[in-house]
């Protein structure tokens, strides 16, 4: 059963979130994927994120990561296998393909494999414009000398 959902109260009272609403909308149409690899998703601190994939079997030259217009790309392919006569395959070794949407400003920290887990720090960094920033109030004697220097301009 799908659910559909209707954004048009938030139309009327946001500005500028276009771009959400069409990424909620698309996600809720999208097929459901693949569950394979298993992974868990993060939040370390308000701009610290980590993606952990379980890849049994997997080694780091079968492992690529890539990152693209904001998607972040895992795929692999185990290139050796086991030698001898296979009796029972429970340890998938299946390529795959794995896309996490990243927002603007993620970074990629690092990528580590350990124990066959593959651990992506991820880190937002928001370029200086777009920090916070406090604005100093001037006094009335500033504020009335920039008036009257606007004033000659306009004159």
């Amino acid at each position: 059963m799908r659910t559909v959902l209707d954004f048009s109260p938030l139309h009327r009272s946001s500005i500028g979130f276009d771009r959400v609403f069409d990424l909620l909308e698309t996600a809720a149409r999208a097929p459901q994927q693949d569950n394979w690899p298993p992974f868990d998703s993060i939040k370390i601190s308000e701009d610290q994120y980590r993606i952990t994939m379980a890849l049994a079997g997997f080694s780091r030259d079968d492992l690529k990561i890539e990152i693209q217009n904001n998607f972040l790309t895992v795929s692999g392919e185990r290139k050796a296998d086991h030698i001898g006569e296979v009796l029972h395959r429970g340890i998938a070794n299946r390529p795959f393909t794995r896309r996490f949407e990243l927002a603007e400003h993620m970074q990629v920290a690092g990528a580590e494999l350990r124990d066959g887990l593959l651990t992506i720090d991820l880190k937002r960094e928001l370029p200086e414009a777009l920090k916070p920033r406090v604005i100093p109030i001037g006094g009335a004697e500033k504020l009335g000398s920039e008036r009257r220097l606007l004033q000659g301009q306009a004159a």
